[in-house]
């Protein structure tokens, strides 16, 4: 399960949210931490995928 919101980070105008998610590699079978810096609208999408 994907962690929510870790972060938010203010930048001038634009609200920006730094966002984890633990994806399982398909060649080892570890977890993976995928960490990103979106703009605050964009991340319903980057857990969506």
């Amino acid at each position: 399960m994907a962690k929510k919101t870790v972060a938010t980070l203010q930048t001038g105008s634009k609200k920006m949210t730094k966002v984890i998610r633990m994806v399982k590699s398909p060649k080892s079978g570890a977890y993976v931490f995928v960490e990103k810096v979106v703009n605050a609208d964009e991340v319903d999408a980057f857990y969506a995928k």
